[in-house]
């Protein structure tokens, strides 16, 4: 009698856990649909509910981070950061969801939370360009210029169309007192791409620290041509007819500027420097 009772408890408690896995699924699948429907907020409910009935489920740390994308459409990243962090406690070595929080780092300006997520990641997967690239940014603007090269040449050297990381040497080399490296490097670059907007647009800013304003002007206008709509060029532009005292150019490129949707502040802290 014993022993059928002990029987029956696990037939019984195995059709409960195959229960629990098939509302599980259930859930999960009803969630991915309202995803596809754009319903987010119904999404994240129903995902929730999912990981409340399987909470040891190691498929919960990619609903984690399905969660935390949603929450980053909607506007709340520091929402998303905590899902992010939930489904990595979850599984440390999911790399989308490192990922995702490196980036989100970024984007909320903690840049040592960000090198330690992207570090991490490269640990377990060295040829991870997205985090060699950004690792070599923060690298550079903490001056740790032997680090920055290392990650930009292994990059480089898996990718050598890689452009941003190609731009990024220019700059560091121009960061690291190797201005003439620099400079050869930026040429060959537009000779080799002349229909690049960014190209011609970070050789005007070489030129302008070189105090080189007519080459600085002809090349800020060049990517302005390619790239009509570009604030960030015609700020720049604006920046060097502000410092070549040329009021007038600079308020043009102010407004349009503005007419494309410029920063306010940005703009109006510009104007200032033309009173």
């Amino acid at each position: 009698m014993g022993k059928w009772k002990l029987t029956l408890g696990l037939c019984l408690a195995a059709t409960v856990c195959q229960a629990q896995v098939s509302d599980y699924r259930t859930y999960v699948r009803r969630a991915l649909e309202s995803m596809s429907a754009d319903s987010t907020e119904k999404a994240e409910r129903l995902f929730r509910e999912a990981m409340r009935i399987e909470p040891a489920q190691r498929s919960n740390a990619m609903i984690y981070y399905q969660i935390g994308r949603m929450q980053e459409h909607r506007g709340k990243p520091e929402k998303a950061l905590e899902s992010y962090t939930m489904g990595l406690n979850v599984a440390p070595h999911v790399l989308p969801l490192r990922m995702a929080r490196a980036k989100l780092y970024m984007q909320l300006g903690n840049k040592e939370k960000a090198l330690v997520d992207y570090s991490d990641v490269l640990d377990w997967k060295a040829d991870e360009q997205e985090a060699l690239f950004m690792r070599a940014y923060i690298y550079t603007g903490q001056r740790l210029y032997r680090r920055a090269r290392a990650d930009y040449e292994a990059l480089l050297k898996l990718n050598p169309a890689h452009e941003e990381a190609r731009i990024g040497l220019v700059l560091l080399n121009e960061k690291d007192n190797r201005p003439q490296e620099a400079m050869e490097q930026i040429n060959a670059m537009v000779a080799a791409a002349p229909d690049h907007a960014i190209l011609y647009a970070v050789r005007a800013g070489l030129e302008q620290t070189r105090k080189q304003y007519e080459a600085a002007e002809a090349d800020f206008t060049k990517a302005i041509s390619l790239e009509p709509k570009n604030i960030d060029y015609l700020l720049n532009r604006a920046a060097l007819y502000i410092e070549t005292k040329r009021k007038k150019e600079a308020r043009a490129d102010l407004d349009k500027a503005m007419e494309l949707g410029a920063n306010p502040e940005d703009v109006a802290s510009m104007r200032h420097e033309l009173r």
